[in-house]
């Protein structure tokens, strides 16, 4: 069996209004200990617009800087799990966050957008009725095991901006 895998801790502030949530990092970015590290991952590409820069050319903590600093928050609804690889359907014997709990403490917080399809079964299971509180959000999921397309993902992406401003 595998051995467990953890999540990061939220990147969060008082003046967070909108908290993207992933499902679990994935192996290169376990092992970099950073959010989204696989250079295919298109992560940082689409929260560009929302963030009102291009992150992708920062370095990893001027990304997360530059995240707080538009009010966006990032976390992961899967807290341990086991797992082979990096894929979302490969996990098992999952923990989750308690979302709720950290929504509680973000006066600002406005919408919970999740990065794919497991994120928001998972995410949204957890939030129960805290979800009635906030503006839910299923986003295309910046996975490159996504196979949808960079550009039929960004609008979805690119409307989170609105979020935040």
């Amino acid at each position: 069996m595998t051995d467990r895998k953890h999540s990061f801790p939220p990147v969060v502030d008082a003046t967070t209004r909108l908290l993207v949530l992933g499902s679990l990092p994935g192996e290169r970015s376990l092992a970099e200990q950073r959010y989204y590290a696989h250079p295919q991952n298109q992560f940082w590409r689409l929260i560009s617009p929302a963030a009102g820069r291009d992150l992708t050319a920062l370095d990893y903590d001027a990304r997360l800087a530059a995240l707080r600093a538009a009010h966006i928050g990032l976390w992961d609804v899967v807290a341990s799990a086991r797992r082979a690889g990096s894929t979302d359907a490969a996990l098992r014997e999952v923990e989750g966050h308690d979302i709720a709990a950290l929504a509680a403490t973000l006066p600002d917080l406005r919408a919970i957008a999740f990065n794919g399809g497991t994120a928001h079964r998972t995410g949204t299971r957890q939030l129960g009725a805290a979800a009635a509180h906030y503006r839910i959000i299923a986003l295309p999921s910046s996975s490159p095991l996504h196979t949808i397309g960079f550009d039929r993902k960004l609008p979805a992406w690119e409307a989170l901006r609105s979020l935040v401003a």
